[in-house]
């Protein structure tokens, strides 16, 4: 049936576990303050982020929200968006791609982390790099917005943050490192009274890099070049390195983030990627580092990304550096014992293994002696284990740090290049002595194909299914989600995000809780199509999303608190169950564009469109999806 094109914004969303914030303007426990801390909209914003300023609340508190609201229309790219307080990230996020009679999205984000920042003034940097013209005329304007309340049970924060970052707030500029090519290193003299400290890596591949799982061995990158163009290198894998003084402290297995540009863009309508509007950091308890870090010197944090190097032969290394380019920085979080106590100890035990790393690669030709098909593997495991004893204001204690963690991937290059099937997974168990555990799982399958005819007319059609599962226990730096959930007072607090407007309130019945257990699933099917005077997108997604809670006295016994199953097929959503904490709503559904346009194909090479969705800018300008 064909439908009438609509004429309202079409709601794009993220998936994720509603952020309960207060309702009204004053509680018994405190004010409620709400703070706009950015009104801005991004057009050719290469190079000139918004710079603001943003001032304490007049009132305590000791919980931060923070509500991002874009509006755009027209056609353009997706785009990556970093926020800072200063030199440090506090959100990274992408955007999704407009459409002519515009979209609207707003993503809810727990902020408390970040206390210490928001009890001083602090410059407000937001990197949105865009670039508006006769054929990309999408500006995106925003609006971001911060809610301060207290609420009466709280974890503790850290007292100290600091970045590890290119610290370019003073010339008004933001400040990610770009690997390789610069030296993601900082030097700092911790303060001596330290009891825990702990590092987040935010990281993510753009360019060359962005679909770093679909990339081949470097002896591999030119097997299509005369059909499909050369391929991108360094192996399918990659590791997000963190070293203090040189020495490994930890590492992370990046989750296969997919922007709205990625693959086909119609598989993001309204539904965007998992993560894709709150890219999600990794932490690593570095605790076990104390005794050194406290001696009052100064010591170097430095972040590393690391592909494969093969030698043509079967056997691979780790790499020292991997293609353009990723996106870095780090944050320190340092939690402070009592004033005049130096933190002292033993030396860490460091024991960081080489990873083991198999890979295998085979190339079929055609009759005329061309290369019709590459396959190949890669598996990766590695272990990490760093303990120390640690003597704080507390007392004496063993300090442990350790991971284990798995990698598959397996790749199909068919059709001389124009065909890829790539199955990949990683998991992984981080255990920290202070009680905190992360356990993960990134499944991710994707098949897509490329085809273009004589008149130049392109067409891209995919399929994926992909999972994030993601538990956490104990005392995490980032709000879990489950921090809503533990309110002894829910009648204080409206949902925000998925349930918005609702009017829920929580059952006071729920049990304490220590563990936060995300699931969630995306699958579809998606097509583009670019011609001499049009180019749209179009597909069908489902996302099934759990969030449960595992009780804090016996975290084997699970509670679901919030559950949706939603599809969207052609830019509409055909289906959307939401289920929170035992009651189920109902949601408007969201209406149908026809034949969505989407950003046309430039023409160049192939391996800049195949499994990478269209439209990546020749002049190699910094975003997602599309740059």
């Amino acid at each position: 049936m064909r439908q009438t094109p609509a004429t309202t914004p079409l709601v794009d969303f993220q998936v994720y576990e509603p952020v309960l914030t207060p309702s009204g303007t004053s509680d018994q426990y405190g004010c409620i303050y709400t703070q706009t801390l950015m009104s801005y909209v991004f057009s050719n914003s290469y190079g000139a982020p918004f710079v603001g300023e943003y001032t304490p609340p007049p009132c305590s508190f000791n919980r931060v929200t923070m509500n991002f609201t874009v509006q755009s229309h027209g056609r353009q790219f997706d785009r990556l968006g970093i926020m800072y307080l200063g030199d440090i990230e506090v959100f990274r996020t992408s955007t999704a791609e407009p459409t002519a009679n515009g979209i609207i999205w707003s993503y809810v984000k727990e902020m408390e982390q970040y206390n210490a920042l928001w009890g001083t003034n602090q410059k407000v940097i937001f990197d949105l790099g865009n670039l508006v013209n006769s054929v990309y005329t999408g500006s995106f304007a925003t609006e971001l917005v911060a809610t301060f309340f207290t609420v009466p049970d709280t974890q503790s924060t850290a007292d100290i943050i600091l970045p590890i970052s290119a610290e370019l707030s003073s010339e008004s500029m933001g400040s990610a490192y770009s690997v390789p090519g610069q030296n993601a290193t900082n030097f700092y003299t911790l303060p001596p009274n330290v009891e825990r400290a702990v590092i987040s890596l935010s990281a993510c591949g753009q360019i060359d890099e962005e679909f770093w799982y679909t990339n081949t061995f470097n002896s591999d990158v030119n097997t299509f070049e005369s059909t499909a163009g050369t391929l991108y290198g360094f192996s399918p894998f990659r590791e997000v390195q963190l070293l203090i003084d040189g020495n490994l402290a930890g590492v992370s297995w990046p989750f296969p983030i997919i922007f709205t540009g990625g693959i086909v863009p119609g598989f993001w309508r309204p539904i965007v990627g998992i993560d894709a509007f709150d890219l999600r950091q990794h932490e690593i308890d570095v605790t076990p580092f104390l005794p050194l870090l406290c001696d009052g010197a100064s010591h170097t944090f430095e972040i590393r990304v690391a592909g494969l190097n093969d030698d043509g032969a079967g056997h691979a290394t780790l790499s020292e550096i991997v293609g353009s380019y990723w996106v870095v920085t780090g944050t320190i979080f340092l939690f402070l014992g009592q004033d005049g106590f130096v933190t002292t100890g033993t030396s860490p035990s460091i024991d960081t293994p080489l990873p083991e790393i198999q890979i295998s690669s085979s190339i079929t030709t055609n009759s005329t002696g061309a290369n019709e098909t590459l396959t190949y593997n890669t598996a990766v495991t590695r272990d990490i284990s760093i303990t120390s004893t640690v003597k704080t204001s507390n007392g004496s204690r063993k300090a442990s740090w350790t991971q284990s963690l798995s990698y598959s991937n397996f790749n199909s290059l068919t059709d001389q290049g124009f065909v890829q099937l790539t199955i990949q997974n990683t998991t992984g168990s981080d255990l920290s002595s202070s009680g905190y555990a992360n356990t993960y799982s990134y499944p991710l399958t994707v098949n897509s194909s490329f085809s273009v005819d004589a008149a130049g007319e392109v067409g891209i059609n995919g399929t994926l299914t992909r999972g994030l599962d993601y538990n956490v226990y104990g005392p995490s730096v980032f709000p879990s989600g489950i921090q809503t959930f533990n309110i002894t007072t829910p009648s204080f607090f409206s949902p925000e995000g998925a349930l918005a407007h609702q009017n829920i309130q929580l059952s006071t019945n729920l049990p304490f809780f220590s563990g936060a257990l995300l699931s969630t699933t995306q699958t579809g099917s998606a097509e583009y199509f670019s011609g001499v005077n049009s180019s749209y997108s179009f597909g069908t997604t489902t996302q099934d999303f759990d969030f449960k809670g595992a009780e804090a006295n016996a975290p084997d016994v699970t509670y679901e608190l919030y559950h949706r199953h939603v599809m969207a097929v052609n830019s509409t959503i055909a289906e959307d169950e939401q289920t929170l904490a035992g009651e189920t709503f109902a949601v408007p559904i969201a209406r149908a564009e026809e034949n969505v346009p989407a950003p046309a194909f430039d023409g160049f090479g192939v391996r800049a469109l195949l499994g990478r969705g269209p439209g990546l800018p020749k002049a190699g300008l910094m975003g997602a999806g599309g740059s």
